[in-house]
């Protein structure tokens, strides 16, 4: 579920066919709960591209607990002679925030500021 919504953030601000997996970053983060948990992941992650200019190519989660969670993040800085950036995020927000395990899985809905 965190690794998939990390990839959604992503691939929602560019083309991550163009990015390459070379540089590993770690992300840990807690949280209350499992919605405020993957807030404050994805919050992080926005982070390294809004922050340092890093695009993630893939995520491994390594360490998932009820209120912590630790990733492995891997990518490359952004480069605007091959990534186009398709659609701005300001930020992760807590509206309409929400994780639940269902029969079939876990799903998650998150709101971004745009």
């Amino acid at each position: 579920l965190y690794a998939g919504a990390a990839f959604a953030l992503f691939d929602l601000l560019t083309d991550l066919s163009l990015v390459r997996a070379g540089i590993a970053r770690e992300i840990a983060v807690s949280g209350e709960d499992p919605a405020d948990l993957l807030v404050n992941f994805l919050r992080e992650a926005l982070y390294a591209w809004n922050g340092e200019g890093f695009l993630m190519k893939s995520c491994l989660v390594r360490e998932a607990k009820p209120q912590q969670l630790k990733a492995l993040l891997r990518g490359e800085a952004f480069d605007p002679s091959r990534h186009r950036i398709r659609q701005e995020i300001k930020a992760v927000t807590y509206h309409q925030a929400t994780v639940a395990e269902t029969p079939e899985g876990w799903t998650a809905r998150m709101v971004f500021d745009v």
